[in-house]
């Protein structure tokens, strides 16, 4: 039943041209399915408040706002795993992941606080871009079992929700996301950048490259002012977002 809701709401979506034609149905859909809350956000860095990059959303009362004043959006075991995630996971299978975090007991106290305001369980499912990853689709509520090609299907409605929403929500915003990297590097720079991220100083880079550290050093600034990062912890990050490096 709820396969041929989704691959309906799939169809229906390319020919919705509004957000007050899209989310009055995709609402319809999740409480046939039954889910009672959702979210679909662009990727928040740690400092930044989630709710302000909110495409659209429905959440218990006063949520919110406590997820916000708690900055559980650092420790949250969900926003974390979604880092590495290629498609749609549940909510409950996060916390196996973090085990021996110094933060497990925060996020298990996040977890049952979530739990007394209405969300006892739910899915997130990543959206990826050429910058990688953009924001997420979540749903949750009660607990509801997703067959795997229910999660599939989740995980398409989830990339053309948000691109949709993003658009009309903000055309400018999506351009600058859509748009193409266009980032050079020689062949040289890409292998001190692949040895960068594997951990390695200058004085490593260098012994194998059999160049002198003063030369790695030469290729680090240019690749630096390339990718206008700030240091090489920062190279790094900007490489792995625009897929240059994985």
């Amino acid at each position: 039943m709820n396969i041929t809701l989704l691959v309906q709401f799939l169809a229906l979506l390319e020919e919705m041209k509004t957000r007050e034609e899209i989310l009055p149905e995709f609402e319809r859909l999740l409480d046939r399915c039954g889910f009672d809350f959702y979210g679909v956000v662009r990727q928040p860095k740690p400092h930044e408040n989630p709710l302000r990059l909110l495409l659209a959303g429905r959440w218990p009362e006063g949520w919110p706002q406590i997820y916000i004043r708690k900055k559980y959006v650092v420790i949250d075991p969900t926003i974390r795993y979604l880092g590495h995630a290629q498609r749609g996971f549940r909510w409950r299978d996060t916390l196996a992941a973090f085990r021996s975090d110094p933060h497990r007991k925060r996020m298990e106290s996040m977890m049952i606080e979530a739990r007394n305001h209405g969300l006892f369980d739910g899915y997130i499912f990543p959206v990826h871009g050429r910058r990688g990853l953009m924001g997420n689709l979540t749903v949750g509520g009660r607990v509801v079992d997703l067959s795997p090609v229910e999660l599939s299907l989740f995980d398409a409605i989830a990339k053309r929700l948000f691109w949709k929403l993003l658009e009309l929500t903000d055309p400018e915003i999506m351009a600058e996301l859509v748009s193409r990297v266009e980032v050079q590097m020689t062949r040289r720079e890409m292998e001190a950048l692949n040895y960068l991220a594997d951990g390695m100083t200058s004085n490593d880079i260098g012994k194998v490259l059999d160049i002198s550290s003063h030369t790695v050093d030469w290729y680090m600034n240019g690749i630096q002012e390339k990718l206008k990062a700030k240091n090489r912890h920062h190279v790094v990050a900007i490489a792995f977002r625009l897929g240059l490096i994985s």
